[in-house]
């Protein structure tokens, strides 16, 4: 089936002549079949997540549109924080209204593709503390291997939101929740703009109490352990690196 691009208001490039699309295999509705999982779906972010997953798209705008999509997902997943009617008062009376109330926010990116959202997510929390997991994945195993954790004090007194671009395995976001989970956490979500069936199947295996909010769910992982369609390396193409 062939389609013709179009520009359009967002931060997209114009593309022109019939583009040939793979038509999609009728399959089962992921958040029928993912309990855990929250696909964010919002003409904005589904429009600047097209854009990342470019070959051509530069670095500058990767890294960009990659803040913008973590600040845009961030209300979503802070969307049931709790609030607490309080007495304010305004130029021209007193008045109750909500006020954030309950568990402090902690982001966590997991080095360092992570480190691309937390801008995003501090500007609408910029009093959230943040801490840091260092995790590389084996490329022969596909397992992660830890190199560094340091995470705010009283965990168990905070909503973790981890970040991390892809989540493809599962295996480094199933790591890095164990930590957080071993010094106390007991609120914790995971944030991505793109996951894999086999990721996500993983974390409802290893941490069905975590919820996982993403983007897009792309069709598969391939032998190698990429995501597809997928954005390539997300890491590489915010840093520059190869």
């Amino acid at each position: 089936m062939a389609r013709v691009g179009r520009g359009c208001c967002g931060t997209g490039e114009r593309t022109s002549g019939p583009v040939e699309l793979r038509e999609p295999e009728p399959t089962e509705s992921p958040l029928s079949t993912f309990p855990n999982l929250v696909v964010i779906s919002h003409p904005l972010v589904s429009h600047k997540l097209s854009v990342v997953r470019r070959v051509d798209t530069s670095k500058k705008k990767f890294k960009e549109l990659v803040d913008e999509i973590a600040m845009l997902m961030a209300y979503e997943v802070t969307k049931d924080f709790a609030t607490v009617d309080t007495e304010i008062e305004t130029p021209l009376e007193r008045t109750m209204q909500p006020w954030l109330t309950g568990k402090k926010p902690a982001v966590v990116p997991i080095l360092r593709a992570g480190l691309g959202m937390v801008d995003g997510v501090l500007r609408l929390m910029p009093s959230a503390r943040v801490g840091h997991i260092g995790l590389f994945r084996d490329h022969d195993t596909l397992q992660p291997i830890s190199y560094f954790v340091k995470v705010p004090a009283n965990a168990e007194e905070r909503v973790f939101v981890v970040l991390d671009p892809m989540l493809a395995t599962g295996g480094s976001a199933s790591a890095a929740v164990t930590a957080l989970k071993s010094r106390g956490a007991t609120d914790i979500r995971f944030v991505c703009l793109v996951a894999a069936p086999e990721g996500v199947q993983r974390m409802l295996r290893d941490h069905p109490d975590v919820r996982i909010f993403a983007a897009a769910i792309d069709r598969e992982l391939d032998e190698n352990g990429y995501i597809r369609p997928g954005l390539g390396d997300a890491g590489d193409r915010l840093f520059g690196t190869r």
